[in-house]
């Protein structure tokens, strides 16, 4: 018997279910990465090496790792609420299980710091999403103990229902354990899950981690039930009761118990009806997700039960550091901060495309009272916090479920208003198919507001929203226009307000101009503008792009430059034009090569029969992996630099560098 299990077994239940609080050790100071202070992580580096450790030390030991989380994330960008509140939890697990032999998924990733930590990757936290450091997600290239590639979320349940039935297939015998959040939860896919999990039986834990969060505030009915679970006396007690009596049982008759426990507290209290239970999965819970020693306890046992089962533990996003569990939201992702003061670094005035988007959308809402915004859980990423507060009876929340977004979008311009889905480039490949037969087939005026469209940077190949021209142009009847400003994005919206029919509207991470209150440019749909006259060679770009090609073309006289700011449609007339009296076109694009703006021109000088050369600039066929967004566009060969290199190429006189 190993020393983990003896630990675990001298502990004959959790002191919270006796009445007697655990063993509590004063707080650890903050941790220098492999200094003194931190003497028990320094003994650990492997999951193998954590289960030297009796159980009395896990405590200090996340305690330890959290130190370690607020010293790595306060250099900025890194997710630091959300890895502080599972750190417990995850150091229950690796006690317990035996990674990589047994499995440990996680929804998004972006909770699973304490998890990279405990397998061998504490040296190379400081690189996390920098070029050729670790990734800010789970990454199976990365590490042995990652079980799934993740950076979107309520996608744990459906995989680990996968790997659990592939070990059963198989005749193996490794134990599979899924973290989930409660906001993850909130996804179609997760509870989709949670039906076959329920249907197949497979033998697997689910941990719930509930803190009430995704990156904003929780919504809905699940949510709701969520809180009631956690306030209701008769349930607690029940639980109780039923923990105290696996300590006592055999696994056959604990499992019977369970189930007995279950069918009477139906019978006394049916409107409590547990959903988990209704679907097939034992629960177990709330539990305090921050005491390390109840949570293993409780997971020894429960891995060792028949079919599936849900450990609920109630969390604190951003636990150990009070600032951070007065305000998750603005510490889930944080600026460089002083991890002694927690001051932020004083960071320069910006105003963010996403500032932008929100403060015209809460403006023209004044204007036009059937502006409705509906996003997924991203109401502070989309700059819609204040668009909420003013208009709250034209502002919904669905939580994580991008399908549902747009489906009730279509559902509402049905009854004559005109919704604006804000949502994120990643995330829009959700609903690609509500978009295209909800939304696009009956032609239905819809406006999407798609942030952080192009390449995102630091969270990489999950994120990087370089896809969404190609998949949206594939859609009949689809407009999309590409704001080279704020004052540009403003006459678009209102343009597709007036206008009708879908329209996407994609703009980049980054900052933009602001635009004067009240101003909406009149453009005329589909048009272009003329930026550089003439040459023989010319420029066509859009968005982000326009920057680079701007740049590139700022002392080269003889090239013209286009901002081609509709991709859908084009503007005909000026492309023949450029087309008939250039000997060569170049196309750049914040988006895959593949079906994108460049492809559209291609096909459009195909229909024209013309023939003029075309060099097609943007994101190779291939996933950009994490480094800064400068960075990626010049590895993609599509920044400044690159056009310029491409103008010498067609015989253009250009100093290459810049």
């Amino acid at each position: 018997m190993n020393d983990r299990r003896k630990s675990l077994q001298s502990v004959q239940r959790p002191a919270a279910l006796l009445g007697t609080p655990p063993t509590r050790l004063p707080p650890a100071p903050l941790v220098r990465s492999g200094s003194s202070l931190s003497p028990l992580l320094d003994r650990v580096s492997s999951p193998e090496e954590l289960k030297t450790l009796s159980v009395e030390q896990l405590p200090q030991l996340a305690r330890e790792i959290r130190d370690e989380i607020v010293r790595v994330c306060s250099v900025g960008g890194l997710h630091l609420a959300s890895s502080l509140g599972a750190t417990d939890l995850i150091v229950a697990l690796h006690y317990v299980l035996n990674s990589p032999h047994d499995k440990i998924l996680f929804d998004v990733g972006h909770q699973a710091y304490a998890h990279k930590i405990l397998t061998g990757r504490r040296g190379q936290m400081s690189t996390i999403k920098k070029e050729g450091g670790l990734s800010g997600f789970t990454r199976v290239s990365e590490s042995p103990h990652d079980v799934s590639t993740v950076g979107h979320a309520s996608t744990s349940l459906a995989s680990a229902l996968g790997t659990a039935l592939a070990r059963d297939a198989l005749g193996q015998s490794y134990k599979v354990a899924a973290v989930i959040g409660d906001g993850a939860l909130t996804g179609g896919m997760a509870l989709a899950a949670l039906n076959t999990i329920g249907d197949k039986q497979p033998n697997m834990l689910v941990v719930l981690n509930d803190n009430e969060m995704s990156i904003s505030e929780n919504v809905g009915a699940m949510s709701r039930f969520m809180r009631g679970l956690q306030v209701q006396k008769w349930f607690q007690e029940g639980e109780g009761a039923s923990k105290k009596a696996l300590s006592s049982f055999s696994k056959p008759l604990a499992d019977m118990l369970s189930r007995v426990k279950s069918s009477t507290r139906h019978f006394f209290d049916p409107a409590s009806i547990n959903p988990f239970a209704a679907m097939g999965l034992r629960y177990v819970g709330p539990v305090d997700g921050h005491d390390v020693i109840e949570m293993a306890w409780l997971m020894e046992r429960l891995l060792d039960l028949e079919g599936p089962t849900i450990l609920h533990v109630a969390t604190r996003k951003g636990k150990g550091l009070d600032f951070a569990e007065a305000d998750p939201i603005k510490w889930h992702g944080p600026a460089q901060f002083d991890p002694v003061t927690h001051e932020f670094a004083a960071a320069k005035s910006s105003y963010s495309w996403s500032n932008a988007f929100g403060d015209a959308v809460t403006e023209l809402a004044r204007l036009d009272q059937r502006l409705f915004v509906i996003t997924p859980a991203m109401r502070e990423g989309s700059g819609l916090v204040e668009y909420s507060k003013v208009h709250p009876s034209r502002y919904l929340d669905v939580g994580i479920a991008e399908e549902v977004a747009v489906t009730a979008a279509a559902g509402m311009s049905l009854q004559g208003l005109r919704p604006v889905v804000a949502i994120y480039s990643t995330f829009l490949q959700r609903a690609y198919d509500q978009v295209l037969h909800d939304v696009a087939i009956e032609h239905l005026p819809v406006i999407f507001a798609i942030d952080r469209a192009g390449v995102v940077g630091a969270d990489g190949a999950t994120h990087n929203g370089v896809f969404d021209l190609s998949f949206l142009r594939s859609i009949p009847g689809l407009s999309i226009g590409l704001p080279r400003d704020a004052a540009e994005l403003r006459g678009m919206l209102k343009g597709a307000l007036e206008r009708g029919g879908p329209v996407a509207i994609r703009y980049p991470r980054g900052n933009t101009p602001r635009a004067e209150v009240g101003t909406w440019p009149e453009l005329a749909w589909g048009s272009w503008e003329r930026l550089k006259p003439g040459g023989e060679v010319v420029v066509l770009a859009a968005g982000k792009a326009l920057e680079y090609a701007e740049a590139a073309l700022r002392d080269v006289p003889g090239v013209g430059l286009v901002n081609a700011r509709f991709v859908k449609p084009l503007d005909g007339a000026m492309l023949r034009e450029v087309a008939l009296s250039a000997r060569a076109l170049v196309t750049v694009e914040d988006n895959t090569v593949v079906g994108g703006f460049g492809a559209a021109i291609l096909e459009a000088l195909s229909a024209l029969g013309l023939s003029t050369p075309v060099r097609v600039l943007g994101v190779p066929d291939e996933f950009q992996e994490h480094a800064t967004v400068e960075r990626v566009h010049a590895l993609s060969g599509m920044d400044a630099q690159a056009i310029r290199t491409v103008l010498a190429e067609l015989g253009v006189a250009v100093p290459i560098e810049l």
